[in-house]
């Protein structure tokens, strides 16, 4: 009797420590779930871990450095690099990430970027897109940069990113304001000056002209495997509600049906969405004067804009691209919207608005697509709701204290 207990104690024993080590992992093994997070107050980067049970975030307790004021982050699509753009120090910072999701020190001094305020990669991982602000300029100073007092010019620069490095590989100056950036699809396209070329589709809002007023558009660029710009595409600039604030672009791939491209910018004066749908088809409706409307990318509005919350700055889509949530930061909420695969159009789902903290200024959505999280600049914690992957409701909001002033977040 003695020896049995013996052997079911040693049994219960090493059962215990194997699940200890299965919750715990290995020094060399990643964590099932990671969320980092900006942090502006502290300037470094966070690291919560995700239950990908519940979505439930846990704080890790260790921060990777990062330069003056970090305001978003990317990942590469192989989560092994992430990029960080500083609009303190005005500055783009490349790490490495190891095996336990770790982000290395910075792999290369901080690139410099005049007024940076946003950033996108291709699909593929390959490159980087930033637009920078510089400081005003006039049309005149556009023609000799150099001349003193005319500072640096708005631009959009494209960096190769290889292994967590950067490099810079393209820039075009820009006469408008940029205020966000989003990489598109890969296609041939219209050169301006004649002849095609082969490359991927970035679109850029901006809300202001070179001396002040108001702009309020969205241009079309192609950047090329070489990181040579060409544009704006004929066409652009298109119109946008008042004061443009982020953009992203979408391509739908419906079961049994036409899917399509289409573009979504929040706009913060007016407190709405605007749809644009991109011509990729002579599809017999707008897309049908020429192929030129295909080879010039020609955006098309879709429907009236549609009204959203406070103030909205950010927005992001789930990984099957069926459903779109946009940030309201002064309303201190997420709207959530069904997209039409096939027109593009926006139906505010059910609930329709979701509370999060103070503030709120980033989103993003785990590759999975049943969690969405969100930062709370103000309230200096970070929002975590389950996202159902057919309805797309979002449900079971949670929250969890982060260091102060939380910004960009990145989950994976």
């Amino acid at each position: 009797m003695s020896k049995r207990l013996s052997g079911c104690f040693l049994l219960l024993v090493f059962a215990g420590l194997s699940l200890f080590l299965l919750s715990c992992g290995s020094s060399s093994s990643r964590p099932a779930g990671l969320l980092y997070v900006l942090s502006q107050g502290e300037n470094n980067v966070g690291y919560f871990a995700i239950d990908l049970n519940n979505g439930h975030l846990s704080l890790i307790n260790k921060n990777t450095a990062a330069d003056t004021t970090p305001s978003s982050i990317l990942l590469n699509p192989a989560g092994s690099a992430a990029y960080v753009l500083n609009t303190g120090s005005n500055s783009l910072s490349s790490y490495t990430i190891g095996n336990d999701g770790t982000l290395s020190s910075p792999t290369n001094t901080p690139v410099p970027v005049s007024g940076a305020v946003a950033m996108a990669r291709d699909a593929a991982g390959t490159f980087l897109i930033v637009v920078s602000q510089g400081t005003i300029v006039t049309q005149a100073c556009l023609k000799a940069p150099a001349q003193l007092g005319c500072g640096e010019p708005p631009a959009i620069t494209v960096f190769s990113a290889s292994a967590g490095s950067l490099s810079q590989i393209g820039s075009q100056i820009l006469t408008f304001i940029p205020t966000s950036v989003t990489a598109s699809i890969t296609g041939t396209f219209n050169d301006p000056d004649g002849g095609t070329v082969d490359g991927t589709l970035v679109q850029v809002t901006g809300n202001q002209d070179l001396v002040g007023t108001n702009d309020n558009t969205i241009s079309e660029f192609v950047v090329q495997s070489s990181g040579t710009i060409t544009g704006p595409l004929l066409g652009s600039p298109y119109t946008t509600q008042s004061n443009p604030s982020s953009v992203i672009s979408v391509k739908t791939t419906p079961t049994g049906g036409a899917g399509g491209v289409f573009v979504y910018v929040t706009n913060v004066t007016t407190n709405n969405l605007d749809t644009f749908k991109v011509c990729t088809v002579l599809d017999g409706s707008q897309c049908l004067s020429s192929s030129d409307d295909v080879r010039n990318a020609k955006m098309i509005p879709v429907g009236v804009p549609i009204s959203v919350g406070l103030d909205p700055i950010a927005l992001t889509v789930d990984p099957t691209n069926n459903f779109l949530y946009v940030v309201n930061h002064d309303s201190s909420s997420v709207s959530s919207f069904r997209i039409n695969p096939t027109t593009g159009a926006l139906t505010a789902l059910n609930p329709a608005t979701v509370s999060t903290g103070a503030d709120p200024v980033a989103i993003s959505m785990h590759s999975t697509g049943k969690f969405l999280f969100v930062s709370n600049n103000g309230g200096s914690n970070v929002s975590a709701f389950n996202a159902d992957t057919t309805s797309g409701a979002l449900s079971n909001a949670t929250s969890v204290i982060s260091a102060a002033q939380p910004a960009g977040l990145a989950a994976r």
